[in-house]
C-alpha cells in the first residue's frame, strides 16, 4: 500500500478550504462546505436548556483536541493483502461487495461483477463524485441539511469520504454489501453514507464503525428508498470506549416501499445519535431497530422521529438496551402523524434491562397526532434482573455469568431475530456475550 503523508490539520475554516483544494472539488461543493462552516459557527454549542440535550452533556469535549486525517492510501490489490484483523471482520459475512475506508481513504473495494453489469454502483463517495457527479449532487444533503444540528453542519464542512450505493430499478442484490470504517487514534472522522434504491430494487448494507481511540466520529447517513424498493441498513457502532460519537441519519420511504434499519451501539465514551424515518409517500413501511449495551461510564443517547406525512403508512420502532456499572442511556422518540396521514399505524417501544445499582436509563417516548383515523401506541420499560431468575438457572448447573448471559441474550432476542443477515446476528450475540464477561 502506498501512502502520501500530509500535515495533520486542525479543525478550522482554513482546513475546510485546504480539504476542498486537496481533492480538486467542483465549485458547488466547495461553496457548500464554506456555507456549512458558516452555519456551524452560527449555531451555539448545545446546552442542557435544549430539550434534546437536557440529559446529555458535552463535559470534557474539546473540538481543538482532534485533527483531520493526514494520509491518503492506495487501493490494496486483494483481500489477502489486508491486515488479519480486517480479514476476520469481513469473513463473518458472506457479501456481494466490500468497501474498507481507513481514516477517510479507500483502501479496499470489491463488487460482484454481475451486479456491476446490471448498473449497481458501490464505491466510496469520492469515487462516486469523480465518476457519477450528477447522482451525487442531486442526493448529497437532500435529506440531512447542514442546519439540522451543530454536528451536522460541522460534518458537511469537513466530510472526507463515505459509502455510496446506487441500485437501479428492478435490481435485487441477494447478498449483503459490507462497509468497514476504521478510524485512527486522536483523529476526527467525518463519514457520509449515501444509499439510493430505485423503484422495485432490493439491497442490504452493513456498516461497521471501529477504532477511533481518543478520537471523535461525526457521521451522516442519507437513505433514499423509492417506490416498492426494499432497503435494509444495518449500522454497527463499536468505536473505542474513549471516542466521542455523533451521528445524524434520515431515510425517505417511498410508495409501498420497505425500509428497515438497525442501530447497534456498543462503543464510545459518549454517543449522540439522531435517527429520522420519513414516510414520504402512501403505503410505505419502516422499521427502526436498536440495541445498546453501555458499560463503565459510557453514555448513549438516541433520539428518533417517525414522521408520517402520507396515508396508509406503517412504522415500527423497537429499541432495547442493557446497562452495566455506572452507564447511562437516554432514549427520546416521537411519532408525528401529520394532517391528512390517515390510516397510519405506528408503534414505538423502548425496553431497558438494568444490571447494576448505579446504571440509569431515561426513556421519553411521545406522540403528536394531527389526523383522526390512526392507530398509534408507544411505551417504555426499565427493570432490574430479579435475583431469583439467576438463582433458578444456577440451580440447574449454570455459572452465574452464563445465567446472566442467557437472560440478557433472551432480552435482546426480539430485536436480533428481526436482523436479516445471519453473520450480523452472530456478531451481535458475540458482543453481548463479551459484555457479560464470557469470551
Amino acid at each position: 500500500m502506498t501512502t502520501k503523508t500530509m500535515t495533520k490539520d486542525k479543525i478550522s475554516v482554513a482546513a475546510v478550504r485546504r480539504l476542498s483544494k486537496r481533492y480538486n472539488e467542483p465549485e458547488w461543493l466547495r461553496f457548500a462546505r464554506l456555507m456549512a462552516w458558516e452555519t456551524f459557527e452560527s449555531l451555539p454549542w448545545p446546552t442542557y436548556k435544549e430539550e434534546t440535550w437536557r440529559r446529555t452533556r458535552l463535559t470534557g469535549f474539546k473540538l481543538e483536541d482532534y485533527r483531520l486525517p493526514a494520509v491518503d492510501a492506495a487501493l490494496l490489490p486483494s483481500r489477502g493483502a489486508l491486515p488479519e484483523h480486517l480479514q476476520q471482520e469481513l469473513a463473518q459475512i458472506d457479501s456481494a461487495g466490500v468497501l474498507i475506508l481507513q481514516d477517510g481513504a479507500l483502501i479496499y473495494r470489491e463488487l460482484d461483477a454481475a451486479l456491476a453489469q446490471k448498473g449497481v454502483i458501490f464505491t466510496d463517495l469520492r469515487g462516486a463524485l469523480a465518476e457519477n457527479v450528477e447522482l451525487v449532487q442531486v442526493h448529497l444533503s437532500a435529506l440531512v441539511r447542514a442546519r439540522e444540528n451543530k454536528f451536522a453542519a460541522l460534518h458537511y464542512a469537513l466530510w472526507q469520504n463515505g459509502a455510496f450505493l446506487y441500485v437501479p430499478r428492478n435490481v435485487a442484490i441477494e447478498k449483503p454489501l459490507q462497509v468497514l470504517i476504521v478510524q485512527g487514534e486522536g483523529l476526527a472522522g467525518f463519514h457520509h453514507s449515501l444509499l439510493v434504491g430505485e423503484e422495485n430494487s432490493e439491497a442490504v448494507v452493513v456498516e461497521d464503525f471501529v477504532g477511533s481511540r481518543q478520537g471523535m466520529s461525526d457521521s451522516v447517513a442519507e437513505v433514499f428508498v423509492h417506490q416498492s424498493a426494499r432497503m435494509h441498513y444495518l449500522r454497527l457502532q463499536n468505536l473505542d470506549k474513549t471516542a466521542w460519537n455523533f451521528a445524524t441519519q434520515r431515510a425517505s420511504v417511498g410508495r409501498n416501499a420497505l425500509y428497515r434499519q438497525l442501530q447497534a451501539s456498543w462503543g464510545g465514551k459518549l454517543s449522540k445519535v439522531w435517527i429520522d424515518l420519513e414516510m414520504d409517500e402512501p403505503g410505505g413501511h419502516g422499521e427502526l431497530l436498536g440495541l445498546y449495551f453501555p458499560r463503565d461510564r459510557q453514555h448513549l443517547d438516541h433520539h428518533t422521529n417517525q414522521n408520517h406525512k402520507e396515508p396508509r403508512c406503517t412504522s415500527d420502532l423497537l429499541f432495547k438496551g442493557a446497562l452495566e456499572d455506572h452507564a447511562r442511556s437516554v432514549y427520546q422518540g416521537m411519532i408525528h402523524v401529520m394532517h391528512g396521514a390517515q390510516r397510519t399505524d405506528a408503534y414505538q417501544k423502548n425496553d431497558n434491562l438494568i444490571l447494576s445499582d448505579h446504571a440509569r436509563a431515561d426513556s421519553i417516548p411521545g406522540l403528536e397526532i394531527e389526523a383522526d383515523d390512526v392507530r398509534c401506541t408507544h411505551g417504555a420499560t426499565s427493570a432490574k434482573v430479579p435475583e431469583e431468575y439467576i438463582f433458578y438457572l444456577m440451580a440447574r448447573g449454570l455459572s452465574r455469568q452464563t445465567a446472566k448471559r442467557m437472560i440478557v441474550q433472551g432480552f435482546f432476542e426480539e430485536v436480533i431475530n428481526r436482523v436479516p443477515v445471519p453473520g450480523v446476528r452472530a456478531k451481535l450475540e458475540t458482543e453481548i456475550a463479551h459484555r457479560v464477561g464470557i469470551e
